[in-house]
């Protein structure tokens, strides 16, 4: 158990650390590219956050040999979304106010495009609604809509890609951590630290994930409530840690940007991977996660709609999370 505590701990710090080298090479990696200062976030350092959480829907239904395994698949497609909608936006609501004094931000203001950001927010529960009501019905050809899940995320980026926004004038992009005295480093270094903090990422993320599954196990916690409870709040970690680390820098356009698009990435892909491989029927605690998913969109939807976005507005979504995790430890307690 010690063991455990020190992997699980370690690799907590280890996701950490390789986010401050992500979200710095990232940020460079949109400057060389090009990209429109918002696309930084809802696709590049989306898509490179959203990988662990993908990867654990792909591998468990893909490879998974039960319905039982295949199901944990169904369920983080469904965890990841519910965790970001609402625990992550609380932390930046959380890190607003707790850096508030530092970044002389004394009316906690939320620096975004609102206008952008609702879009995105009704772009997600569109497809959110879908992917929930084809959790309920039966039919022949359920598994090829999966395709249409694909499509809608490449739309998405077809539309983020082709903005041409800019970054606040007083946001400043810090020098590229691989090579501190380069004013202009060059694109094989910028490539090489956001791979690299890619790849400790998904390491440390598995890590994690296998410890808090252990820290189950040796409490005698349901594996379902581990699949549906936990290890959603494990794998969307790098989003949140991102968020943290662009919040503490002033970049809170990045870090609302960062999980608005990993969000469109767990409505798709997993969504498709998941509808390919598996029946995608829900039971309740599904089901619950669902509304409670579309709840927290829809408020945030009308924060955003309303242009003007503070600290505290953001943290009633995070009780929603609370509300999840009791319903699910009465159901499976039952």
């Amino acid at each position: 158990m010690l063991l455990t505590l020190c992997l699980f701990l370690g690799s907590a710090g280890a996701i950490y650390l390789a986010c401050e080298y992500f979200v710095n090479g990232v940020e460079w990696f949109g400057q060389k590219l090009k990209l429109g200062a918002t696309a930084i976030g809802t696709v590049l350092a989306a898509f490179g956050t959203a990988l662990p959480e993908s990867a654990v829907t792909f591998v468990a239904v893909i490879f998974g040999k039960t319905p039982e395994a295949r199901d944990i698949g169904v369920g983080a497609a469904m965890g990841g979304p519910l965790v970001l909608a609402t625990i992550a936006y609380a932390v930046v609501g959380v890190a607003m106010w707790c850096n508030r004094s530092r970044l002389l931000r004394a009316d906690r203001i939320v620096r975004v495009d609102h206008r952008r950001l609702a879009r995105d927010q009704s772009w997600f529960l569109a497809i959110f609604a879908v992917k929930v009501g084809l959790g309920l019905v039966v039919f022949a050809f359920k598994p090829l809509l999966g395709v249409l899940f694909l499509a809608a995320y490449g739309m998405y980026v077809w539309r983020e890609m082709r903005s041409d926004d800019s970054a606040p004038e007083d946001e400043t992009l810090e020098r590229l951590k691989f090579r501190p005295g380069d004013a202009e480093p060059a694109l094989r270094w910028v490539a090489a630290q956001t791979v690299a903090a890619l790849l400790v990422i998904a390491v440390a993320s598995r890590v994690f994930v296998s410890q808090l599954e252990a820290i189950g196990v040796a409490f005698s916690l349901p594996p379902h409530l581990v699949a549906l409870l936990l290890s959603p709040v494990a794998t969307e970690l790098p989003e949140t840690v991102n968020a943290l680390i662009w919040v503490r820098q002033g970049k809170e356009r990045l870090a609302l940007a960062n999980i608005s698009g990993s969000m469109m990435i767990q409505a798709t892909i997993p969504s498709s991977l998941a509808l390919f491989a598996t029946p995608w029927l829900f039971d309740r605690p599904l089901i619950v996660a669902g509304v409670l998913t579309a709840l927290a969109i829809i408020y945030l939807w009308w924060l955003f709609r309303r242009g003007k976005v503070d600290a505290r507005g953001l943290l009633p979504v995070g009780l929603l999370y609370g509300v999840f995790a009791a319903f699910v430890t009465w159901h499976f307690a039952r």
